[in-house]
């Protein structure tokens, strides 16, 4: 496989917002790992005067058109179309994070936060971009690709709601959207399992697994946040959930992978669809 050429960036800022800003997927992911690899070996600064300014929304090819969620459809996972469809939706929700990850970084450079922050966000950009290079690998392996069916784009909506609130964007992204990967996953790997596609459960395996370790840097940096300004986290989650998330949290949750992470039913149990007042 030929190796993307990839512009060098100045800064940790301009490498995340260039990755974001990619339309070339290949060179989005391969920028957002080579990024991640030179902060990790401190051979970038945290941010420059010459950075790029950041996109209002992220680089795309143009396909997958982008559709309403209730126009995405759903299929059986017995079935080798189902299992395509699960791993484009996988897919698109993996590039998703890629850019979510990075946009925490890039957008929140000047926050004052310790340097530990943006260790943690760029570990998480660096695998999301993994995980979408490995699904978009057995999407190839079963004679598919990214962009071959429509998706949704709820995803950076909800990034686009808390773009001016570091501690909004933890609740939301990380707290809710990551966290309900843990919900579901194990059942779809057990799908997997039983429809005979053991590489998709493998490839489900290892993003679950991952998975815990970015909602545990969500919950660390929003307890962090609390903490500073001396605020209960549980309740703090609950009023910016309410004020930044137009959804319902949905049971049944995975409560021992979300504990793990440092997410205890304090901070979600009472937001579920039943307890939602504005539902």
């Amino acid at each position: 496989m030929d190796v993307p050429m990839i512009p060098e960036p100045r800064s940790l800022r301009a490498g995340a917002t260039l990755a974001i800003a990619s339309k070339d997927l290949a060179v989005k992911c391969a920028l957002t790992r080579e990024t991640a690899r030179r902060w990790r070996e401190r051979q970038l600064s945290l941010r420059s005067p010459l950075d790029p300014p950041l996109p209002d929304r992220p680089g795309r090819p143009d396909k997958p058109e982008l559709v309403p969620p209730r126009d995405v459809g759903k299929r059986s996972l017995h079935t080798v179309p189902g299992r395509i469809a699960m791993l484009h939706a996988l897919a698109h929700i993996e590039l998703n994070a890629v850019d979510l990850a990075l946009d925490i970084v890039a957008r929140f450079a000047s926050e004052p936060v310790p340097q530990s922050f943006f260790d943690g966000w760029m570990r998480v950009a660096d695998e999301e971009a993994k995980h979408f290079g490995m699904v978009r690998g057995r999407l190839n392996e079963l004679g598919a690709d990214y962009g071959d069916m429509p998706a949704h784009d709820g995803l950076w909506q909800a990034a686009h709601a808390t773009r001016n609130d570091l501690t909004a964007r933890l609740a939301v992204v990380p707290l809710i959207l990551e966290a309900r990967g843990l919900d579901v996953t194990p059942a779809l790997q057990e799908k997997m399992r039983q429809s005979g596609d053991l590489d998709s459960a493998e490839v489900l395996k290892i993003i679950y697994e991952d998975e815990k370790g970015h909602v545990a840097v969500g919950a660390k940096w929003f307890r962090f946040l609390c903490a500073r300004e001396r605020k209960d986290p549980a309740q703090t989650f609950k009023e910016l959930v309410r004020a930044n998330f137009r959804g319902a949290l949905k049971a049944p949750f995975n409560d021992i992978a979300r504990a793990e992470a440092g997410l205890t039913p304090s901070f979600y149990r009472s937001l579920t669809a039943t307890n939602f007042g504005w539902i």
